[in-house]
């Protein structure tokens, strides 16, 4: 019996070492980190919102770190071709996500998914919340959300509704507007939001609710016209542009952005990251870039994006009910 305690009292002490160890190498690993470039995994072709995000705060972490933070495009599949490819990565800090509405979305909208999100990724840092607008090409008939849905409704099947993909916050902001006021709109979706935008600036479709990063400079230039904006409040950059809710009462939808990892990453390298995220987020020059694209900042600690993506992929699960909304 005495040898037996001996035993277990050896093995306790081995794995007690072995957590120290553990932790002491983690500690290690993030003060050497990164000491090669880093992959930052964006699920959606460049030029959209969550590329944009991805490569302004990108190029401050490669400038303050000292390596390259390598944006690389992973469309396809309403962004679950770039978050398997992050959740199925060595957890060592060198495959990072950035994180967007269609991983809260994707949770309920999907029937099957070869990943759990909030099991298999660790939020490291928030980056921006921002508001979706709808926007029509220039010379659409309807210059109002009420006019819209007026012919919407005295043409049935001539509306085709654009988004960035299947289960993005552009298409879920559509199904919504369409569940709450009754209109038919063709939903088209495409590998990202700069095609759908050249598609529009062409007149192949005629709305879409896109993130106001990817396309306030069209709305700025004329080209798109836009009708209102997604959230409860006006947006500061686009200050004589009414609520989607003005109208449609009740309407709110928005757009979050963030940082991610593979689950098991080393809560040392998630603590720098989250450390260096949130010290660029608060940078003036920082602040005054993502306001000009009509975004707020989401500045706190991996457990505050955490809750932003609990709360996000509960009330995104309502409105997939409400839509009827469904991938196979």
């Amino acid at each position: 019996m005495n040898s037996r305690r001996a035993a277990i009292g050896l093995i306790a002490m081995g794995f007690s070492a072995f957590l120290s160890l553990d932790a002491g190498l983690g500690s290690a690993a993030a003060q050497d980190y990164p000491s090669r470039p880093v992959k930052w995994v964006v699920g959606y072709p460049p030029g959209g919102a969550t590329d944009i995000l991805a490569r302004l705060i990108g190029q401050r972490l490669s400038e303050r770190l000292g390596q390259q933070f390598v944006i690389e495009n992973k469309p396809g599949a309403g962004n679950n071709v770039g978050t398997e490819a992050v959740v199925t990565a060595d957890p060592d800090g060198y495959t990072l996500l950035l994180v967007n509405p269609a991983n809260g979305i994707n949770a309920s909208l999907y029937a099957k998914l070869p990943f759990d999100f909030i099991r298999d990724i660790a939020p490291v840092a928030g980056i921006a919340r921002v508001p979706n607008v709808m926007i029509v090409p220039k010379d659409f008939p309807a210059k109002t959300v009420a006019e819209f849905i007026a012919y919407a409704k005295a043409n049935p099947g001539k509306v085709n509704m654009a988004s960035s993909g299947n289960g993005t916050s552009i298409h879920l902001s559509g199904e919504l507007f369409k569940a709450m006021t009754g209109v038919e709109m063709q939903h088209v979706p495409y590998r990202g939001s700069a095609p759908a935008i050249t598609d529009m600036l062409g007149g192949r479709v005629q709305v879409m609710f896109d993130n106001l990063p990817s396309a306030i400079s069209h709305i700025r230039a004329g080209t798109l016209r836009a009708l209102a904006v997604t959230t409860t409040a006006r947006s500061a950059e686009l200050p004589d542009v009414p609520t989607v809710g003005d109208t449609v009462k009740g309407y709110e939808a928005s757009a979050w952005f963030g940082m991610g990892a593979p689950a098991k990453t080393p809560r040392p390298i998630i603590d720098k990251l989250n450390k260096e995220v949130n010290a660029i987020l608060a940078e003036p020059a920082m602040k005054a870039k993502i306001a000009e694209l009509g975004g707020v900042t989401l500045i706190g600690t991996p457990e505050d994006f955490g809750k932003i993506i609990a709360s996000e992929t509960e009330k995104w699960a309502k409105v997939v009910k409400f839509a009827g909304a469904r991938v196979e």
